[in-house]
């Protein structure tokens, strides 16, 4: 039985291309040293593999910020604004991932969103009407010849060409059938450089087939893959997918020329059936995806080995390989010194690769309907909280985190190690809070925020403080760029044990009169930046964690806290990515489980979410069926393309899309902002309208965030006078 990698962990062991490149951001090292440092990793990652025994070992899976980026880098799909910035080449592309502000020109960054269904970040392609998509770097051949020169032979990896048209967003008047004949031609040529190369395997990831497909679908699939497959002589080519199952283009797909074609065993639900029912191909080799690239539990061994007992009964021949690439798992288990062997015997990461509550059964065996409704109805606890709150026309607020700076980092740390008291941890966080409210109190914000100085994310500091969760020293995974988090394990039934924001919220609250807004994550968002089990349903995890955030919402309450924001960044990643499966399989209960969160509140208290870079649109009448009050979207990257959508299905919900990308060093305008908020009062009414940055502000500098909060409160002010 071979072996085989989808794609592997870029970052290194313990974050060194996160800190290289932000060591470069900050002009302290050349491209030089950034480029041997990611040379250094690329080795290690090659070698643990080979010596893990690993048949099929991918390259070019390696990336400085995203593949999908690295692909339309590959493919010439450059937007002109950042040609014309004539940057080097590593500088360009970080200038589309970051943007870029500075003696050359001032460009944003290009959009972001959620990679199909995972917490992944990828860098969405700009196609302008002039743009020639041809093959334009060799990168991909590079990398290949940089792991063959070290004695180890690999499958270069590279974004399919339907994947990549699906991803793309076409900016002019031409659609995406216009450039079919291009890229069909730019693969071609990537299929011959890989054969005068000797390359003996390439995989083209294609996880846009797991989608619904139409005829049409289907038809440009096979046009596109006609296309390149009619050049190939010598190179063997594997169509690999991942995230769910292929049914809508089985059946073709084993009948095109393909070498080999991957297939995901845990997300595909009809993967085996399909096998079963419709065959596999003797001259291909199935590279059967069994492996759980997305969780940390190690492999249970018994249900791997009956389906590839049933694929060998059947004669087919099969490569046992990841469901998807290991990006999406942490990268060894060896720094962690201080989870017990108990714990530890369960998992296995990306170099390895009773859990009861009585008292929590009980408690979700007796939720019934009415704790699902919040009453009296939107539109009248909106007019009360109005009044209540004394907020102005379009009110200015934050997402919820302040920078991070490096003394609030190095509190935490002196803390966990036991080098500060606790009573000196919490007089260093009050200190922080106190500068952080009269900071926004001068600025002119309308609703405040305590800057969350005591949580170092947002998902692990809740996980801490429930029962249930257990915590990993070193198991960071990438989120995008240089972002990485490090996902708690859910380890046995949740519950809330002791109030978790409160005393920091109430004491924020006491030093301003304005509105302060606690800030919670919710469950769902929990859950999906969590390692789940699986030894219980989604449903059951997301229900136990509404019910540990209901307590805390109702506490937040009862101690004067009139506005609470419950994050719900990641609601989308767990959709189904067939749109049959979206409510009976997720939403329906998704969406409860957020209602059951805040459902025990006054009308006047007010209810905040927020959401971020995902795509929306398609959900939005469940977004709105979640009855908060109020609303943040990512918005300024996707040049608030969801506005729309909000419009079309009479968006109840009062909203608040972001004016300005904060995952961008670069300061907006007032101008900027002020053109961003007339083009949303021409989709949104103005007494629903807020305007905040599109996301929190814990990973930015101090100098940029209060600059371009200044000049937000300015556009508000100066859109209230225009109003």
């Amino acid at each position: 039985m071979q072996t085989s990698v989808i794609g592997f962990p870029r970052i290194g062991t313990l974050r060194e291309l996160k800190f290289a490149s932000e060591k470069y951001f900050r002009k302290e090292i050349e491209a030089e040293e950034l480029q041997q440092i990611a040379e250094t990793l690329r080795k290690t990652h090659w070698s643990i593999q080979k010596e893990a025994g690993i048949d099929y070992i991918s390259s070019n899976d390696f990336s400085f910020y995203d593949m999908t980026l690295d692909t339309a880098v590959l493919l010439n799909i450059i937007p002109k604004r950042y040609k014309e910035l004539e940057l080097s080449g590593l500088d360009t592309y970080f200038a589309m991932a970051r943007g870029y502000q500075g003696a050359s020109g001032d460009v944003k960054a290009l959009a972001m969103k959620k990679w199909f269904n995972t917490n992944y970040h990828y860098i969405v392609p700009e196609v302008e009407d002039d743009t020639v998509i041809q093959l334009s770097g060799n990168k991909l051949v590079d990398e290949y010849a940089e792991a063959k020169a070290l004695g180890i032979e690999t499958k270069p990896v590279v974004i399919g060409a339907y994947t990549m048209l699906r991803l793309c967003r076409f900016t002019g008047k031409k659609p995406a059938l216009d450039y079919v004949e291009d890229i069909i031609s730019a693969y071609q040529n990537l299929v011959k450089k890989c054969e005068e190369n000797q390359i003996a395997w390439v995989q083209f990831d294609e996880p846009a087939l797991v989608w619904d497909m139409e005829e049409s679908d289907i038809a440009l699939f096979h046009k596109i893959y006609d296309g390149i497959l009619s050049c190939k002589k010598h190179s063997h080519i594997l169509l690999q997918t991942y995230f769910g199952d292929v049914r809508d283009i089985y059946q073709d797909l084993i009948q095109m020329p393909f070498d080999g074609i991957g297939l995901d065993f845990i997300e595909g639900k009809e993967t085996l059936n399909l096998v079963n029912t419709y065959g596999f191909p003797q001259d291909k080799q199935l590279f059967a995806g069994l492996v759980n690239g997305k969780n940390i539990w190690k492999n249970c061994f018994d249900k791997t080995l009956k389906v590839l007992q049933t694929l060998n009964d059947k004669k087919i021949k099969a490569v046992l390989s990841t469901s998807c690439s290991l990006l999406h798992v942490p990268y060894t288990l060896k720094h962690e010194h201080k989870i017990s062997q108990e714990y530890l015997a369960y998992f296995a990461f990306a170099e390895e690769r009773d859990c009861k509550n009585a008292d929590v059964k009980k408690r979700l065996s007796e939720v019934t309907e009415n704790d699902y409704v919040r009453l009296p109805e939107r539109s009248t606890r909106q007019k009360l909280q109005k009044k209540v709150l004394g907020l102005p026309e379009f009110p200015t607020t934050t997402i919820g985190s302040f920078p991070q700076t490096k003394d609030v980092k190095a509190n935490r740390q002196a803390y966990r190690k036991g080098e500060i008291s606790e009573q000196e941890y919490i007089d260093f966080n009050r200190k922080k809070i106190a500068e952080c409210v009269a900071l926004q109190e001068e600025i002119g914000l309308d609703v405040l925020v305590h800057g969350e100085y005591e949580r170092n994310d947002m998902v692990e500091y809740f996980g801490e403080a429930l029962g249930g969760f257990l915590f990993t020293e070193k198991a960071w995974v990438q989120s995008y760029g240089t972002r990485c988090v490090k996902p708690p394990v859910i380890w046995r039934d949740v519950y809330r044990k002791n109030p978790i924001t409160v005393a920091w919220s109430v004491y924020a609250q006491s030093l301003t009169k304005k509105p302060m807004k606690g800030m919670l994550t919710g469950p769902v968002t929990i859950l999906n930046w969590s390692f789940p089990r699986e030894d219980i349903s989604v449903r059951e995890s997301i229900a136990q964690i509404a019910l540990a955030i209901r307590d805390e919402v109702l506490d937040l309450e009862a101690n004067g806290i009139q506005v609470i924001q419950i994050d719900e960044a990641a609601l989308r990643e767990k959709l189904p990515l067939r749109k049959s499966d979206w409510y009976t399989e997720y939403l329906d209960f998704a969406i409860s489980a957020f209602r059951l969160t805040h459902s025990g509140v006054k009308p006047e208290t007010q209810i905040h979410t927020h959401m971020c870079y995902s795509e929306f649109t398609d959900i939005i009448a469940a977004i709105d069926d979640m009855d908060a009050d109020v609303i943040t979207f990512e918005a300024s990257r996707s040049d608030l393309q969801i506005l729309d959508s909000l419009r079309e299905n009479h968006f109840e919900t009062e909203v608040g899309p972001g004016v300005y990308d904060i995952h961008s060093p670069r300061v907006p305008s007032v101008e900027e902002i002020v053109n961003a908020l007339h083009i949303m009062l021409t989709k949104i009414e103005k007494d629903k309208l807020w305007v905040n940055p599109d996301c929190g502000l814990k990973t930015r500098g101090t100098k940029e965030t209060e600059a371009s909060l200044r000049n937000m409160v300015e556009a508000a002010k100066e859109i209230r006078k225009q109003a």
